[in-house]
């Protein structure tokens, strides 16, 4: 999915496309922060792990605002949708919202 569509904002990404990307980028920073964690007394290991989470969400930043617009695409929003995040707390609870309805049966004006 990151590899195929990297920074690709057009076209539609479905339920299943959408959430397994946020599933793997969940289980990696969890993995991550808990390596974190667990170094907490050696500090050197602890900031090369914080860098290497760091590096991980900027790596992803621009994939995951791409499958978020597509996955508006998909249930027929435009992708300006994906700034609802930015509202505190409600904004990402909309957006969990959105991201989990159905998609837009057929063609919609999205699609290629």
């Amino acid at each position: 999915i990151v590899t195929n569509k990297y920074a690709q904002f057009t076209g539609r990404a479905n339920k299943t496309e959408f959430w397994y990307y946020i599933l793997v980028y969940i289980i990696v920073s969890v993995v991550l922060s808990m390596f974190i964690n667990i170094l907490g007394g050696v500090k050197l290991l602890r900031m090369l792990f914080m860098i290497i989470q760091g590096l991980f969400a900027l790596a992803l930043l621009i994939p995951s605002i791409a499958v978020g617009v597509r996955r508006m695409h998909d249930i027929g929003k435009g992708g300006g949708w994906i700034l609802v995040n930015m509202i505190p707390l409600i904004g990402s609870i909309w957006f969990i919202l959105l991201a989990i309805k159905d998609s837009e049966p057929g063609p919609n004006r999205f699609d290629k």
